[in-house]
């Protein structure tokens, strides 16, 4: 072989090997819980997620780059978070990761993430404290694009106290950090309205009966029952009220949106009301095609998405990273970040348009303005009037 046919073939083969680099995809986790009680809110955050991957890719990726997904189920357990984390990092070296379902499996996990330099998009987790566990650190790689609980909280004793001028409440919260950490931001946005609680009542995830806990809001003369909590323990609520003959509104944070509590709770549901940053209606041209893609793919009962705010926040955290990819130019943790703190294009999701959502000091991308009140109506949840 002479040296020019020589060349030419090392450099085909060179090309092949540099196309062959450049066509690696963007790996990117996906954490939540596919598994358990908590599995309708992780279904759909993964299935909205990978709607959107699918639809970028189909576009031809970013930096002309597919979208892998690495999913794991956390089966909503902190110990299994973590496993899921140093797995995701260090063998699959994912460039970013969305989701967390569970406060406490965020605050567990995610600490990981931040000593990698590896952005974190919660997605669905809420805990106020979740984006603020690493303020004092020169870079903040948690990012989130869910109502956070001073969100919910203030919304909740808006709609308590401010709007239908309830006085005495009471505060059913489940054991968990979720529910424990809510139920601390709901006594607070309380307490700025002069209202002390007449009951505040603990159960645990499985409990099936709630008749001690509601006997005591009852009997201390309770008008209306705040809840933070999750999994079919809220329907338990709703039951264990008409099993005693108490009949007083349920108003509280955004898991009451759940089918599972839906479904179990029945006409018991009816009414309840709880903060929501989307709800299941194809109100713009964007939600529709949204709701449609999601229907015709995943096929849900009934047409009703287990979790629609889980899928459409899943759905928006992809677009925002995959804006924040390009921007950066590069796959970097540190540059993703800075990119995200300083989004230039606005992007257009199916809970809000996204207009500069983060800052160097402010990693919440959800604010009142893209949060309303939710009503359970003829086993769905619609817009609150």
């Amino acid at each position: 072989m002479d040296f020019k046919l020589k060349a030419l073939v090392a450099g085909v083969a060179l090309g092949f090997s540099m196309s062959g680099m450049a066509a690696e995809p963007i790996k990117i986790g996906v954490s939540g819980p596919y598994t358990g009680g908590s599995a309708p809110m992780g279904v759909s955050m993964r299935d909205g997620v990978r709607l959107a991957a699918a639809e970028i890719n189909a576009k031809g990726g970013v930096l002309g780059r597919k979208i892998e997904l690495i999913e794991r189920d956390d089966e909503a357990k902190n110990e299994r978070g973590v496993q899921v984390a140093q797995e995701l990092i260090n063998k699959e070296h994912v460039v970013a990761t969305v989701g967390y379902i569970n406060t406490g499996v965020a605050l567990g996990s995610q600490r990981f993430y931040q000593q990698g330099k590896i952005p974190v998009l919660n997605n669905v987790a809420t805990g106020s404290i979740v984006t603020h566990q690493f303020d004092k650190e020169p870079q903040n790689f948690i990012f989130r694009n869910s109502a956070n609980d001073s969100i919910q909280s203030e919304m909740i004793a808006r709609e308590a106290v401010d709007h239908r001028k309830f006085k005495k409440v009471a505060i059913l919260a489940d054991s968990t950090n979720y529910g424990q950490l809510g139920r601390q931001d709901l006594e607070k946005a309380l307490e700025k309205r002069g209202i002390k609680p007449v009951a505040e009542e603990k159960y645990n995830i499985g409990d099936v009966d709630m008749t001690a806990q509601l006997l005591k809001a009852k009997q201390a003369g309770a008008e209306i029952v705040l809840t933070y909590g999750i999994g079919p323990e809220l329907a338990q609520i709703a039951n264990g009220m008409e099993k005693i003959g108490w009949h007083v509104p349920i108003v509280g944070s955004w898991t009451l949106a759940m089918a599972n509590f839906i479904d179990n709770a029945g006409k018991n549901g009816e009414g309840t009301r709880m903060p929501q940053t989307f709800i299941q209606d194809p109100d713009t041209p964007r939600r529709k095609a949204f709701i449609e893609a999601y229907v015709k793919d995943y096929k849900p009962q009934g047409g009703r998405m287990p979790s629609a705010v889980s899928a459409a926040q899943g759905y928006d955290s992809i677009y925002l990273l995959a804006a924040a990819i390009k921007q950066a130019g590069s796959t970097d943790g540190t540059k993703i970040a800075q990119a995200l703190e300083n989004l230039n294009e606005k992007v257009e999701g199916v809970v809000t348009t996204y207009n500069k959502p983060y800052s160097h000091t402010d990693h919440e991308a959800i604010n009142f303005d893209n949060t309303k009140m939710g009503e359970v109506r003829g086993g769905r949840v619609v817009l609150a009037k």
